[in-house]
């Protein structure tokens, strides 16, 4: 509510308002200066701030009472170390979302990691080959290992999948027609989607077939003298059933060769290996499109490959060279960070078995359901004792439940994986409160609601995750702990004077809701 007050009442609010010098020669901040923990400048800058934020108060009426120099103290170095937080940061991934678009996609290897400090640590033979003594290309630091994985001619690496499926149309097809069947015009997230992409390369979109079926006849009598493709897109991150019919990619190779128009196939998130053997539905191979004979096909590096941000594109050695000296093609490649963490990622699937142990993308989508339960066990053993550290033992609700996890980021549409969750729930405290508390820790913990529960499932949980979890857990429980003494003694209280606020318990537990 609005309190108005007058001129005069203004004038002595004013004059209660410490002057910037006294606010900068405080003690407090005279630390932070003399230790170097924070630059005076950004000092300043959030005391102004603090102190324009009072006088607005007083101008609108919301400010009755005086300034004190403390307040001003504690709102600046509040705002102080907020703005020196990181923006971008670690989060604890409880979802059970694998591949979570909104928290990074994929985790990258150690191996990757490793090889990416190294990389830029120092200088890198980023395009420089050191065995000739003269200029390199960036390139050929992992187009040597995608083809001998997958079998293409020749490949190159871009910033994304989007980028790769721009670059190609782009060099392929730019001012000629690309024919698509109309039940493949994907959209992934907000801003890569099919028609957009060929519209911004410079290609014709030629839409043929039907929403749920597609006949090679087709595609055969949309081609004409300006057909410069025949594009096939997987859909990853959807499924049509029912009665529907697509144009298998052999068939569709053979008419391509038979009419002279290459083929170009966007497998989205893009597999080197068979899921099928760990339980997991069959994706098309980036092998078995190549052996079909497709000109080239594009994937992205940051999905079901599990290795950083990048888009790859990999087929004939005449079509990618084509994509090389396109202009696009220097506006989209990698930085030296990226190329040495997926160089890494790629050498991991020279032996399957490793690459699933060691890519923990791959690790947890193939987290059998029997560790998934051992794993759970063991996280609701740490919290119950954290629980009961921190006195909430008899208050806090501890289940080990079998849920279902998502593979996520456009992979494995429609997929559940069978996995185990910990299921939290505290007295008074919603479980919507409790999430909303775990992501203001200083480790966000993200987590989901379901059933009024707070749910974490362990598929995203590494073992140093855990431990991390449990830390950011007893700094919850505390303050939960201290919230529920004071709702204690606001309800003994309430018993003696029947005139106390009924509102007060909600109030009081209001900074966990």
């Amino acid at each position: 509510m609005t309190v108005s007050n007058t001129p005069t009442d203004r004038s002595a609010l004013y004059r209660s308002l410490p002057n910037i010098d006294e606010v900068l020669g405080a003690p407090a901040i005279a630390r932070l200066l003399q230790t170097g923990e924070a630059p005076r400048a950004l000092l300043l800058r959030c005391a102004r701030a603090e102190l324009d934020a009072l006088r607005a108060d007083i101008a609108q009426g919301r400010r009755t009472d005086p300034v004190e120099l403390d307040e001003v103290l504690t709102r600046a170095l509040a705002a102080a170390h907020a703005a020196q937080q990181p923006s971008l940061r670690r989060v604890i991934n409880a979802t059970g979302i694998v591949i979570h678009t909104n928290l990074g996609r994929s985790v990258l290897a150690r191996a990757a990691l490793e090889a990416a400090v190294s990389a830029s640590q120092g200088y890198a033979n980023l395009e420089y080959d050191i065995a000739a003594g003269k200029r390199g290309s960036r390139t050929d630091h992992v187009e040597a290992l995608i083809c001998e994985l997958t079998g293409a001619e020749a490949a190159l690496a871009v910033n994304n999948n989007a980028a790769a499926v721009l670059l190609t149309l782009a060099a392929l097809a730019a001012g000629k027609k690309t024919i698509v069947s109309r039940g493949q015009l994907v959209e992934i997230g907000g801003s890569f989607r099919i028609p957009d992409v060929m519209a911004a390369s410079g290609t014709v979109m030629v839409e043929v077939g039907t929403t749920n079926k597609t006949h090679l006849s087709d595609y055969a009598h949309a081609i004409g003298e300006r057909t410069g493709l025949l594009f096939k897109a997987h859909t990853s991150n959807y499924q049509l059933v029912g009665f529907t019919e697509e144009v298998a990619l052999s068939d569709l190779v053979a008419l391509g060769a038979e009419r002279e128009v290459p083929v170009v196939e966007d497998l989205g998130s893009g597999v080197l290996l068979d899921l099928s053997a760990w339980g997991l539905p069959a994706e098309p191979t980036v092998q078995a499109s190549l052996a079909a004979g497709v000109d080239v096909v594009t994937f992205s590096g940051d999905k079901l490959l599990g290795g950083p941000q990048a888009g790859i594109i990999c087929g004939k050695r005449a079509v990618i060279a084509r994509l090389r000296r396109h202009p696009l093609a220097r506006a989209l490649r990698l930085d030296k960070m990226t190329l040495a963490a997926l160089e890494a990622t790629l050498r991991l699937y020279r032996d399957p078995d490793v690459a699933v142990s060691a890519i923990p993308t791959l690790r947890a989508l193939t987290l059998t359901p029997e560790l998934c339960r051992q794993q759970a066990e063991r996280l609701a053993a740490t919290v119950r004792q954290v629980a009961d550290a921190s006195g909430l033992g008899e208050e806090l609700r501890v289940e080990v439940e079998d849920e279902m996890s998502l593979a996520g980021g456009g992979s494995l549409p429609g997929t559940e994986i069978p996995t185990t969750v910990v299921a939290l729930s505290a007295g008074r405290t919603s479980a919507a409160a409790l999430e909303t508390a775990l992501r203001a820790l200083p480790t966000p913990v993200i987590a989901r609601v379901h059933e009024k529960r707070l749910l974490f499932d362990v598929r995203t949980l590494t073992d140093s995750d855990i431990e991390l979890l449990a830390s950011e857990l007893a700094t919850l429980f505390a303050e939960l702990a201290n919230s529920s003494v004071m709702l204690r003694e606001v309800a003994a209280s309430s018993q003696k004077d029947e005139s106390l606020d009924p509102a007060a318990d909600a109030r009081d537990d209001s900074r966990l809701k």
